[in-house]
């Protein structure tokens, strides 16, 4: 894997995110309580580019006509359609099977690089 400088790590306040083009990927770096996170920016239910979508949370499990809202600012959900993925993970919160790619990020010397594979 090869390593891609996106940004200095104080230049992504807390809650905003960028978006970078690696290699011809539109990726998506967030900044999540103070972590770092990187998605492709492409819903993989009908390619919508996903980091145009909110960020929030969502209602955790719960009793009937409870609603409890949790995870705040860890998910992103498709500007298109709806559909919520974790940032942390890209992993949908419908599904085991559907994901949006997820990249490692590393920081070294307080900056800020993606790993993207060959």
């Amino acid at each position: 894997m090869a390593l891609y400088p996106v940004a200095l790590e104080g230049e992504i306040p807390v809650g905003t995110n960028i978006v970078v083009e690696i290699e011809g990927r539109s990726i998506g770096v967030y900044n999540v309580n103070g972590e770092y996170f990187a998605i492709h920016n492409y819903c993989p239910h009908q390619g919508a580019e996903i980091c145009k979508g909110p960020v929030c949370g969502t209602n955790m499990e719960s009793e009937v006509y409870q609603f409890i809202y949790g995870r705040d600012q860890e998910i992103v959900r498709c500007p298109w359609h709806g559909w919520e993925f974790d940032l942390k993970t890209g992993k949908s919160l419908f599904s085991d099977k559907v994901r949006v790619r997820s990249y490692p990020m590393q920081i070294q010397d307080g900056q800020l690089f993606i790993a993207v594979g060959k």
